[in-house]
């Protein structure tokens, strides 16, 4: 059990039943009344934010959950199979359990496993992912806007926006985080 003062953020912790990893908080300190504690947490099951606050003399328990590196093999079916790079053993994780991750996921990927006593809450992935583009129009020559840009499909499947002067067969890098053009690799 912890004290509410003594949250940081990325703490994990079970409150009613849930487990939560605290997004922000604040602490505050009325001229009146007693100090309470206001945290927006977002749930590690359901993906949901909620915004809850705490009296500063309220103790949460909390959640030590586990984190595991692993790679991404392949696809079957509806299931995605990683394998943990120290035991070698593997595991199938539903798509509905990954969410929209799945676009990123690629052979060979190393990614981040969340663990709470066995039970699979997710998966983190790299900030930045390196891609082929597998299909793409030729640029224009002649545009030569700073911003222009075209429509690709990576080796993913996933369709972002990339800059015309890239080409079929080039690599590039793509955030995890808004899905859009880094850089080319």
């Amino acid at each position: 059990m912890i004290n509410v003062n003594d949250f940081k953020t990325g703490m994990t912790i079970r409150f009613e039943g849930n487990l939560y990893t605290i997004i922000e908080f604040q602490h505050v300190k009325p001229g009146k009344g007693a100090a309470f504690v206001r945290t927006k947490m977002k749930d590690l099951r359901s993906g949901s934010t909620i915004e809850h606050t705490f009296n500063s003399a309220t103790k949460v328990e909390l959640a030590r959950i586990e984190k595991k590196t692993m790679q991404f093999l392949y696809k079957s079916g509806e299931d995605y199979v990683f394998m943990n790079m120290t035991d070698y053993s593997q595991v199938e994780i539903n798509s509905s359990k990954i969410g929209s991750d799945t676009k990123f996921l690629k052979e060979n990927l190393d990614v981040e496993i969340v663990f709470f006593e066995g039970e699979m809450l997710g998966l983190n992935l790299p900030d930045k992912i390196e891609m082929e583009v597998v299909k793409t129009e030729p640029g224009v020559k002649g545009n030569t806007t700073s911003t222009a840009t075209k429509d690709a499909t990576l080796e993913t499947g996933m369709q972002i926006r990339i800059p015309l002067f890239v080409n079929e067969g080039e690599k590039v890098i793509v955030s995890t985080k808004d899905g859009k053009y880094v850089s080319r690799a």
